[in-house]
Order: structure tokens, then C-alpha cells, then sequence
């Protein structure tokens, strides 16, 4: 991967971030970390998951040790490796293993989201699955207190995921193809790094 496919992974996510999480409002509490700069975007160049768990290892320890008012939370995408979705859900179970490993459970969790995300009990093409679709496999990790102060302040957070079902079905899946058009636009000319089968 060049430094211009990196480049161009971080804007797409960064788009990504500002026209479906926050634009649609997704999650209410993305605005703020994203305003204020508190927002990690690392690009992992791994091709294998156990090269992908190394660099978590690593990200998940920076955020445990920055201080929240520098760091809030990390976006770990990782375009070359585990674009089978089924083979990313499977890894996931491991980053929860790692975050228990790493003594840092009710500290940080790790949250998915995956070009191919699909909910237990939706069809491929269901269009709600694309709540959870970035532009790239990638990894959220997020302070467990942020989450506290975010459902104190949104005391209808459950509701969220039904909000968020409706908000996609509004949008339907010639909007959410536009969309994410527009995120392709945004970060540039296209040299998008090959992602293997």
C-alpha cells in the first residue's frame, strides 16, 4: 500500500465519519471527538490477521494511556486485511479476548464496522445493515467512560439503533449509494488499493 492509498483511505473514512455517522446522525455522540480533533484514524497495512492484532495491541494501548481531553477514541481500518466479513466477525471475538488480555476490560471495547456488515437476521441487500458499512474494514475503539457520559447525556440511547433502522430506510439504497459516492468524491481521484477476495 503507497502513502497515496493510505492518504486516500483516511479521507474516504474521514468522509465517511462526517457525511454518514455524523451527517445522518448515527451516533449522537460523534460530533463532538470528531469537532475537536480527539479522533485517531490509523490505516494498518497488515495482509494477515495476526500482523492486524499486533497493531490493535499497540492502538488499543495508546488509548488506554492518552490522557481523553488529547485522544478520545481510534478508528483502526484495515483495507488488505479480513474484507471477508465472516472472517472479520470471527476476529472480532479475538480483539475482545485481547482487550481481557490487556487488563482492559470496563476501559475500552472495540466496536465493527465492515463494507460487507450484516445484523443477525437481515438479507445481504437489507439496507439497514448499512448502519454498520464503512467505506473499509475497521476496528472503533471507545473509552467505556465515554460511552457512560454519552447515555447520561442521551438518556434514550437505546433507542438509537431503531432511530438509526428508520433514518436508513428513509434513505433507501439508491441514497445510501450516493452517499457513499460522495465519500469516494471527497477523498480524491481514485487509487484505491486493491483489496484481496
Amino acid at each position: 500500500m503507497t502513502p497515496d492509498d493510505q492518504t486516500r483511505v483516511l479521507a474516504e473514512t474521514r468522509a465517511w465519519v462526517d457525511r454518514a455517522v455524523i451527517g445522518l446522525n448515527l451516533c449522537p455522540f460523534a460530533k463532538a471527538p470528531q469537532v475537536k480533533g480527539l479522533v485517531r484514524y490509523v490505516v494498518s497495512t497488515a495482509t494477515d490477521p495476526a500482523a492486524l492484532l499486533a497493531d490493535l495491541i499497540t492502538e488499543l494501548e495508546r488509548l488506554a494511556e492518552a490522557k481523553p481531553d488529547k485522544l478520545e477514541t481510534t478508528l483502526l481500518i484495515h483495507p488488505l486485511v479480513l474484507t471477508d466479513f465472516a472472517d472479520y466477525n470471527d476476529f472480532t471475538a479475538v480483539a475482545e479476548d485481547t482487550v481481557a488480555e490487556l487488563d482492559l476490560e470496563g476501559v475500552l471495547q472495540v466496536a465493527s464496522f465492515h463494507p460487507q456488515y450484516q445484523f443477525d437476521g437481515t438479507e445481504v441487500d437489507d439496507v439497514t445493515n448499512a448502519t454498520n458499512r464503512s467505506p473499509y474494514p475497521t476496528l472503533h475503539l471507545i473509552r467505556e467512560d465515554s460511552i457512560d457520559k454519552a447515555v447520561e447525556a442521551f438518556p434514550e440511547a437505546e433507542q438509537i439503533y431503531e432511530v438509526n433502522m428508520a433514518t436508513m430506510e428513509r434513505l433507501g439504497s439508491a441514497g445510501w449509494a450516493a452517499l457513499q459516492q460522495q465519500c469516494r468524491d471527497d477523498a480524491g481521484p481514485s487509487n484505491a488499493p486493491e483489496t484481496p477476495a
